[in-house]
């Protein structure tokens, strides 16, 4: 689940370290080391997460993360402190922060918990659809029922699953990795090849002109995405 994550922490050997992490498990990683350029950053940039440090020079976590949500950010943060008072994790889920974590902490146990932030984002954002038309192509999902022109295409489960994870995901980029998750849910074998040819599959049954898709769209050195 490839994600761009905001790190703001004043402690140059935690950014690193953080930062190699969370880029090991394939996100996107910017960092600012005082709260002025962070809040800069978190009100500019267009991030999935933020990870915040409380005590920060300029201004704090709890006013980046504050004037984030006030700014319409709708991603997780999550707060890193040494204050271990309940008061103060109080005041930061009032304002809007997500989950806390104690410093020190092993390091494990933050990838862990941003990824848990992540997959609830991820899915919070997901548009689901029972019904959906594209050209004359008509798929009901609850039925598990595709027609073409009024004729009927016979899918397989996983082809059915697949292109309704990317209708789901319509206008966005889906990295191989991501469809592999939410499709086959890493079972083992499934490489960025059995995409492909399900992705072919799926240009064959429901593109007029498969060699050149309209709806289900190859993006270089990312992945696939689906327009309507």
């Amino acid at each position: 689940m490839k994600s761009r994550i905001l790190l703001v922490e004043d402690e140059p050997g935690l950014v690193m370290a953080l930062s190699d992490l969370l880029r090991a498990e394939g996100h996107e990683v910017e960092t600012a080391l005082d709260g002025n350029q962070g809040r800069e950053m978190a009100l500019q940039g267009r991030f999935d997460a933020l990870i915040l440090d409380v005590m920060l020079p300029g201004v704090d976590g709890f006013e980046i993360c504050r004037a984030a949500r006030q700014h319409g950010f709708d991603g997780g943060i999550l707060m890193l402190t040494a204050r271990t008072l309940i008061p103060d994790r109080v005041a930061g889920l009032r304002i809007g922060a997500d989950d806390y974590l104690v410093k020190p902490f092993d390091p494990e146990e933050l990838l862990a918990r941003v990824n848990a932030l992540l997959r609830r984002v991820h899915k919070a954002t997901l548009t689901p659809v029972e019904r959906f038309q594209f050209g004359d192509v008509v798929v009901d999902f609850v039925r598990g029922i595709v027609s073409k022109a009024d004729k009927t295409v016979n899918f397989t489960a996983k082809e059915l699953q697949l292109l309704r994870c990317l209708v789901d995901h319509r206008g966005e980029v889906m990295t191989r990795e991501q469809i592999i998750q939410r499709v086959w849910k890493e079972q083992p074998f499934t490489t960025a090849r059995t995409v492909d040819v399900h992705v072919a599959s799926l240009r064959q049954k429901l593109e007029t002109e498969p060699q050149s898709p309209k709806h289900l769209l190859t993006v270089w050195g990312a992945g696939y995405r689906f327009e309507k």
